[in-house]
């Protein structure tokens, strides 16, 4: 009787442990998305959210589970919808916040979650340098630097010498002018004036009357959303003729809309997805650009895509590489498995995305070069690639 007891027990082990199988394949990877759904930055969120409804719902046999959140372009609802997502939620991993400031807000909680997080928005701070806080955060838009580097190329290469600046009174305009103003030093670019505005600003007359005192050859608008609209349709009422370029913050119809004719003729950098059928066949998104596009436009409409909703798009390429790599390692909703999916997000090389390619390091963890931005001009309500 007592020799039986061993193999009993054995015996009731192994039940137990199948018991537990079962529980631990069905294991759901959860992904939180915090995203700009009402507020100034609403037209950058809504079309981030309808991307996010065509992810795959199962991951190399995984079960995936999304999570979306407003923050209302707010970037204290940021933080508390980040703490929501890790703490009470306990998702693998975050995509957003739409915005620069949100995504800045969001870098601590993330890094005490030891969660990975990819942004949506712009500013190269958000992962740069790659210290202990952004050691948890990637982004899939091309960074400020690489998009004030495109304007200032075309800006001297239409002779232009003078430039006035006015962005978004937030850490996206100041952001983005110190890569202009680097950018113009380095084409001898004189800066003329410098505004700033904000989003909820009904007017920026004041901010224009000045600028156009000081007759620059071109203005830089430094903002995104709706709210970049107002620079354009200001200078235009006050009669000015020179050049205006906006930052790829614009990249959407509701851009086109407010700012209507008065946006006619202007320039921008902007990713591949805006004129993807116009690229030349061996732009390296072009294909990825062209398929993301027909499947957002089957469901949302024609015309619907913008820039925005391909930037969710390419968030979710990158955890579809990474997702199967993490798997091999670890369970979701372990912190094992957020170690191993932030370290399979860093080691991504040669992935194609709507954008161009994606090779990741320890020290970048953007990885696309200048291929992946392309020059635009606004004109009758249409995106028209602007070849080199």
């Amino acid at each position: 009787m007592n020799a039986s007891r061993p193999s009993r027990l054995a015996a009731r082990i192994v039940w137990l442990f199948s018991l537990c199988a079962p529980t631990l394949a069905l294991a759901q990877v959860k992904i939180g998305l915090v995203l700009s759904l009402t507020g100034p930055a609403a037209s950058l969120g809504i079309p981030a959210r309808d991307t996010a409804a065509m992810f795959p719902t199962e991951i190399a046999g995984q079960k995936v589970q999304y999570i979306v959140l407003d923050d209302a372009s707010d970037t204290t609802q940021a933080v508390q919808d980040t703490k929501k997502l890790i703490d009470e939620q306990h998702v693998d991993a975050i995509i957003g916040s739409s915005i620069t400031p949100n995504s800045l807000a969001m870098l601590d909680v993330i890094a005490q979650g030891e969660t990975p997080a990819i942004s949506l928005a712009s500013s190269a701070k958000i992962i740069e340098p790659v210290d202990d806080k952004r050691h948890w955060m990637f982004k899939t838009p091309q960074t400020d630097a690489m998009m004030a580097g495109a304007i200032m190329d075309h800006a001297a290469a239409h002779n232009v010498k003078t430039l006035a600046y006015i962005g978004q009174a937030d850490a996206l305009g100041e952001t983005f002018y110190a890569e202009i103003a680097k950018a113009a030093q380095q084409h001898n670019i004189k800066l003329v004036a410098n505004e700033r505005f904000n989003r909820t600003d009904p007017s920026v007359t004041g901010q224009v009357l000045k600028i156009v005192a000081a007759h620059p050859d071109a203005v830089v608008v430094g903002a995104a959303g709706t709210p970049a609209a107002l620079p354009p349709k200001a200078l235009k009422e006050r009669g000015y003729k020179g050049v205006i370029y906006h930052n790829h913050g614009v990249g959407n119809r509701d851009f086109l809309r407010v700012c209507g004719a008065d946006c006619n003729g202007t320039f921008l950098p902007a990713s591949q997805v805006l004129v993807a059928a116009q690229l030349p066949e061996d732009a390296p998104g072009r294909r990825l650009a062209l398929d993301y596009i027909s499947r957002y436009e089957a469901r949302n409409g024609a015309g619907t895509v913008s820039a925005f909703g391909a930037y969710t798009w390419d968030a979710g390429l990158l955890l579809q590489n990474a997702i199967p790599v993490a798997l091999k390692s670890a369970a979701p909703g372990t912190s094992a498995f957020r170690h191993a999916l932030r370290d399979a997000l860093e080691a991504t090389r040669g992935l194609h995305d709507t954008n161009g390619v994606v090779n990741m390091s320890a020290t970048d963890h953007l990885g696309l070069d200048a291929r992946a931005r392309v020059m635009v001009e606004i004109r009758d309500g249409k995106w028209v690639y602007q070849p080199h």
